[in-house]
């Protein structure tokens, strides 16, 4: 029997694990025998969210977490590996969206905002990661996974959503540089790129008749994507079977970026 997906013994991290692409990640994660710690930062979306997920049979935890603290998300991974033991997964996938009526007209305040979720957020999330992993493998156990949640608008023109587009291409050039650092400690560092997903990020594109007609035909599925679309992609990153894949980006749109 090919098990190289099997989670069990070992503990996967996500931020943003409370609703969207991240609980649909975090859910797999659990199904498939990992124990999950999420972050967010609603401690109600958190409550729910864990009571879903311990329906596994797994360890489960949360807390609350704003990433954009450099000082919160260090001592939430300390808590974590205390908790838990270790942490062999985390996913950065916390983010926030952030544009406006065009460039010119975008303000600092925007920028700054989004940058400091999507950008700064993920860099103390993976840093703090590695400093746990890194120095695990000094001490003769390496391995671990590394994942940066980016978006299509990282890899095409995004109008009127600069700051979100450049926090999400950054994402993408840092998973890149962590894979390359790191390899020689077990570490894998992978991004994955969501295209058009059903979340509450996107609801106003959902509700709007005028990108249903437009966009969702550029679409080869048909349709929107949907959280649970992304269970597959976090198993397979947690798992032994990513063991030689590193420096990726796994674009996951439905076929819209090459159609």
């Amino acid at each position: 029997m090919y098990g190289p997906f099997d989670l069990t013994g070992k503990v996967a991290l996500v931020t943003g694990g409370n609703g969207g692409i991240g609980f649909g990640m975090a859910e797999a994660l659990a199904q498939a025998g990992a124990d999950v710690v999420i972050w967010g930062t609603r401690e109600n979306k958190n409550h729910e969210a864990g009571k879903k997920l311990a329906r596994y049979g797994k360890r489960v935890a949360s807390r609350q977490v704003d990433v954009s603290n450099e000082e919160a998300v260090t001592e939430a991974m300390h808590a974590a590996v205390s908790t838990m033991g270790r942490v062999d997964t985390v996913i950065a996938n916390a983010g926030i969206g952030g544009g406006a009526a065009s460039f010119s007209e975008m303000t600092l305040e925007t920028w700054r905002r989004v940058h400091a979720v999507n950008e700064e957020g993920a860099f103390f999330t993976l840093r703090e990661a590695a400093r746990h992993m890194v120095a695990r493998a000094k001490d003769g156990d390496p391995g671990g996974s590394l994942v940066g949640v980016a978006s299509l608008a990282g890899l095409e023109g995004a109008a009127r959503n600069e700051a979100y587009s450049a926090t999400k291409g950054a994402v993408l050039a840092m998973m890149r540089s962590i894979a390359v650092e790191h390899a020689r400690y077990g570490i894998r560092a992978n991004a994955v790129a969501p295209g058009w997903i059903a979340t509450d990020m996107t609801k106003g594109a959902q509700d709007n008749p005028t990108f249903t007609e437009k966009v969702m035909p550029r679409v080869p599925m048909r349709r929107w994507g949907t959280p649970a679309d992304f269970g597959g992609i976090a198993v397979y990153l947690a798992s032994d079977a990513s063991a030689y894949h590193t420096g990726d980006t796994f674009v996951i749109d439905g076929g819209y970026r090459v159609f």
